[in-house]
């Protein structure tokens, strides 16, 4: 079997409906609540990446007892306190940014040393901003290199509350705090940059001992010790990033239509959806609907007849952090210069996508200036791509392949991208979805 996707036409026009996996950052969160709670949980639609599953066998080797029968997951939560493992763990988050720094907020008080490594990307990634915090509650972390995986944590038995700014829009930090705060005496106090704000919305749904006050800029979350974790069951609603590849695919492509069902279109997450539509592409949610704290709905898209360049505002950029590269591909066809600024946590991801963004451009033949966390997009709304394009060494981020394979299909080339099997990170049957676009009629 290649380890690459050959494509050398564009895709015909659609008009369809489609359904996407489980939201990933949900799938995981709900994982690690049920597994805090007291009972047993049960899950619909669960996401089944290499992520979620990198956290399922985590959890297990921490004593829970999981059971997945397709896309329905079963959970015997062991309470706040209840995980059960021998000395010298070794727990491997694979390339699950999420599990691998939100599993460390509820390592906080464990008897014993656990090694934490990842794979060769998540190794790559900052785990001192994680690690910082909570020292501060009392926890014992030593980093490889003072930075990164592997990391070796200690917890401790008297843990202290504590105040912590996360002044970069990092979900997985002020969630790491957040659950590390839940297992300790007192008040901790979090202002966080606005970023997405699930953790919340499940601690909300739970009853928990959070208190949040939304400001402008930042948000004051406070958090109490929990005393118990009742047992939940959940549908994951679907997932809007792997939806934006979607409507990134349906607004770059000729007399095309697109409704994507059951996606969670939390105000948090959807900085891509007003992006698109500033640009304009026209974009509707249909049948809305409240589900445990989330928001629910259908996406309309449809193609987008003329589209506009964008000074995109910075403080878009947290709600859209993983669809940039989707953006970029919708400002290489606008009539006019985009620009994007304030984007350095972009290459704190999987691979150093700001960099990989302007890489693919410029293999289009889109002109495009990069500087201090910002770049800015030249436009051409006539572009038609006739050239070979290659695409490799990006550290196997899942993103970078599917963006790759959405300007390939829009745009026109002989692409060859290497390392497809990097969707099973966030969205095994992208490929599969894809070809039923190929052959809707």
């Amino acid at each position: 079997m290649p380890t690459f996707l050959n494509i050398k036409s564009k895709i015909n026009e659609f008009n369809s409906k489609i359904e996407v996996p489980g939201d990933k950052s949900l799938s995981i969160r709900w994982l690690l609540f049920a597994s805090l709670a007291s009972g047993k949980s049960e899950a619909n639609n669960l996401l089944l990446s290499e992520d979620v599953l990198a956290t399922v066998g985590g959890l297990k080797k921490l004593g829970i007892k999981i059971k997945l029968i397709k896309n329905r997951c079963e959970v015997i939560g062991k309470g706040l306190n209840g995980y059960k493992f021998k000395p010298n763990l070794v727990l491997d988050a694979k390339n699950s940014g999420t599990f691998g720094r939100l599993i460390l907020g509820l390592l906080v008080n464990t008897p014993y040393e656990i090694k934490l490594i990842g794979d060769n990307s998540l190794s790559k990634r900052d785990f001192k901003r994680i690690s910082d915090p909570l020292k501060k509650f009392g926890v014992n972390i030593k980093l490889y290199k003072n930075k990164s995986l592997p990391l070796i944590i200690k917890g401790s038995e008297k843990l202290n509350s504590i105040k912590y700014l996360e002044n970069r829009g990092s979900a997985q930090c002020k969630s790491a705090v957040m659950l590390a705060a839940l297992k300790t005496p007192g008040t901790t106090i979090i202002k966080a940059k606005k970023s997405r704000n699930h953790t919340e919305l499940i601690c909300k749904y739970l009853k928990l001992p959070v208190k949040i006050k939304n400001n402008k800029k930042f948000d004051l979350i406070s958090v109490n010790k929990a005393k118990k974790i009742l047992p939940f069951n959940y549908k994951i609603p679907s997932d809007i990033s792997s939806s934006a590849f979607f409507l990134v695919l349906t607004a770059l492509n000729k007399n095309s239509k697109l409704i994507i069902k059951n996606v969670n279109i939390n105000p948090s997450r959807v900085g891509v959806v007003t992006i698109l539509k500033k640009m304009g592409v026209k974009i509707n949610f249909l049948n809305k609907k409240k589900y445990k704290g989330e928001l629910i709905a259908d996406i309309y898209v449809e193609s987008a007849k003329k589209i506009k360049p964008i000074n995109c505002p910075a403080n878009l950029n947290s709600g859209a952090i993983d669809e940039f590269l989707l953006i970029f591909l919708v400002a290489a066809r606008a009539n006019g210069v985009s620009t994007f600024k304030s984007l350095e946590e972009l290459n704190q991801k999987e691979s150093p996508r700001l960099i990989w963004g302007s890489r693919i451009l410029n293999s289009m033949g889109i002109k495009n200036t990069l500087k201090a966390g910002s770049i800015k997009i030249y436009g051409n709304p006539n572009l038609n791509v006739d050239n070979k394009i290659t695409i490799k060494n990006y550290l196997k981020d899942h993103r970078v392949f599917m963006a790759s394979v959405i300007a390939a299909l829009t745009f026109g080339g002989d692409w060859k991208i290497y390392d497809k099997d990097s969707i099973k990170t966030s969205f095994p049957s992208f490929l599969k979805t894809i070809n039923f676009l190929k052959n809707d009629k």
